[in-house]
């Protein structure tokens, strides 16, 4: 059957140019149209401030793109953070406008002009905002698989992390300099819909390379 001519009255109709509605990407041979559908073609996200949770809520398969890439990147601005990370023996000091006392022990008094010299061996405090960065600093990476309930559904999408070469890495947790980058992977393993919960938390942890225990250390994102 010669169908030249009613491709033609389409195309006339509707147009020619390439069907780039997300549903039908794939039907219509049109995945070079897929926002993060390949690891070199990803979504791309700039992450400053930490921690910071991400959350994705979609699907992938059938009539759409199989696999989806999200290229976080990373740099973390020093001078704002949601959270005090404690270095070892040390606790995180919590400021208030409470006076008087608590458990016998008199508010403390912030003032930079008083404390000017050193009293009894007590050097002057040195006050300091934001985040004070160790040589060998690095910033946790945690993707969790919320799933949706259906194990029929859940059982067929693998979520990844992939480090800065788009390597993939072998654990839900990886850990990464404050200024890098990686990604993560969204891959349909069934020729049906599967929709996907997904969050990955950076910076839940800011830790130096030499406290990280052996376990955690095998999580580094290794760059070649």
């Amino acid at each position: 059957m010669d169908v030249t001519a009613e491709i033609r009255q389409n195309h006339l109709r509707y147009g020619s140019s390439d069907n780039t509605a997300p549903a039908g990407l794939s039907s219509s041979r049109s995945l070079n149209y897929a926002s993060g559908g390949s690891i070199n073609k990803p979504e791309q996200i700039k992450i400053k401030i930490i921690p910071f949770t991400l959350n994705y809520k979609d699907s992938v398969g059938l009539f759409g793109s199989e696999n989806y890439f999200v290229k976080v990147d990373v740099e973390v601005d020093p001078r704002y953070t949601f959270a005090c990370f404690e270095e070892e023996f040390w606790e995180c000091a919590r400021e208030s406008n409470e006076n008087g006392t608590v458990n016998t022990y008199s508010v403390a008094v912030i003032d930079e002009n008083e404390d000017l010299t050193t009293v009894n061996t007590y050097e002057p405090a040195e006050m300091q905002s934001g985040l004070q960065e160790p040589d060998d600093g690095y910033i946790s990476i945690d993707l969790n698989n919320l799933k949706t309930g259906n194990i029929y559904v859940d059982s067929w999408l693998d979520i990844r992390l992939y480090t800065q070469n788009r390597e993939e890495h072998p654990y839900d947790k990886m850990f990464i300099r404050p200024n890098e980058q990686f990604y993560i992977g969204f891959h349909a393993r069934n020729t049906r819909r599967l929709p996907y919960n997904v969050d990955c938390m950076i910076g839940n942890q800011y830790v130096s390379g030499s406290e990280l225990s052996a376990d955690d250390a095998k999580k580094i994102a290794r760059i070649n």
